[in-house]
């Protein structure tokens, strides 16, 4: 038990040795899960390129993180864009080499509710949550098979990709989740069609002590903060060790 945060914390004890050296993409990487996920995997040895708009958080990140056996790289990134997210892949293969893990962690919300919301946040939301996801994985993928790599896809989902709670203001955001659900499934199949050894996985877990709202750009809302606070929340190692447990040598 975690006197300062007041959460209890589980340890689990695994390996990336086979991962050590390759190349991982975190998306989202300049706070909560992707910050602790791109952390956790540096320190087991792998390099890491962190996408995300605050390039400055994941370059910070990555002082803090020299000392480790891999490393850190920051990429300046909006996952909603597709050009953006091209040229990241095209920076890492000049770079680094081929990609082995894709972790596709970004993702936003606009507090709302389906009757007042606007539209443009609904978009925002789709293109970074189930675009952005999307054509990032098709990169990935693309470059494992052209370097003959069984690599792994993890997408960072959510409870309520699987189930609709009772939470106010979430309008599209659930949509966007089950969206994920499908599309992990849909590549699963797509990748045995084809006879790869990629491994996808979803990881979804419920309510998060993360910086969400203000990495989404997003306006409070005060039904969906009074929720927010009362509710049990993970925290972001707790993703972040999951990460590890579904990457096992």
């Amino acid at each position: 038990f975690d006197s300062y945060t007041n959460h209890y914390r589980f340890t689990m004890v695994l390996s990336l040795e086979r991962w050590k050296g390759k190349v991982a993409i975190v998306t989202g990487a300049s706070a909560g899960c992707g910050a602790s996920i791109a952390e956790i995997l540096v320190q087991n040895g792998l390099q890491v390129v962190g996408l995300a708009r605050r390039e400055e958080r994941i370059k910070q990140l990555a002082d803090r993180l020299k000392n480790q056996p891999g490393k850190l790289h920051a990429f300046k990134c909006d996952i909603s864009l597709e050009e953006d997210i091209v040229a990241a892949f095209k920076w890492i293969k000049d770079n680094l080499g081929p990609v082995h893990i894709l972790i596709n962690n970004a993702g936003i919300a606009r507090p709302s509710t389906l009757i007042e919301g606007k539209p443009s946040d609904w978009l925002d939301v789709l293109k970074t949550n189930v675009l952005g996801l999307s054509t990032a994985t098709k990169l990935a993928v693309l470059d494992m098979k052209e370097n003959q790599i069984d690599g792994q896809i993890i997408h960072v989902n959510s409870a309520l990709g699987h189930f609709i709670g009772d939470v106010p203001d979430l309008n599209v955001y659930p949509a966007s989740k089950f969206a994920v659900t499908a599309l992990t499934e849909i590549l699963r199949r797509d990748l045995n069609r084809i006879g790869s050894k990629i491994k996808i996985t979803s990881i979804s877990p419920g309510p998060i002590e993360t910086e969400f709202q203000v990495a989404s750009n997003s306006e409070s809302s005060n039904d969906f903060d009074e929720f927010f606070d009362k509710v049990p929340k993970l925290l972001a190692e707790d993703v972040a060790d999951a990460v590890v447990y579904v990457t096992p040598d």
